[in-house]
């Protein structure tokens, strides 16, 4: 495919059109779109969620083990700051729960 892109740039470099990727890199312009919601990606938008329904970060954290990020690296950071924030929200719930029955 590397092959063909440089033939075709070859072919039209009087200025028809202009390639919109890098001829080597083919990837570099594979994230250039915004993330979803509100451009900060599912992981951090489940975050700022969790503090008003907690359910979102186990919902971020089962994307996170379920390789979701896979996708999109850049979701990789926020589903990862989920999984510790349900971490640390179910030992919590677990030492208040402790308390209150023994």
């Amino acid at each position: 495919m590397d092959q063909k892109l440089l033939e075709d740039a070859k072919q039209h470099q009087n200025g028809d059109y202009a390639l919109t990727g890098d001829i080597e890199h083919a990837q570099l312009g594979m994230f250039d779109k915004p993330l979803p919601c509100f451009g900060c990606g599912v992981g951090w938008f489940s975050l700022l969620l969790g503090f008003f329904c907690p359910l979102f970060w186990y919902y971020a954290t089962i994307l996170y083990f379920g390789n979701y990020y896979h996708k999109d690296p850049r979701e990789r950071a926020g589903l990862a700051a989920n999984a510790i924030a349900a971490l640390i929200f179910t030992v919590v719930v677990l030492i208040v729960v402790a308390i209150i029955l023994f």
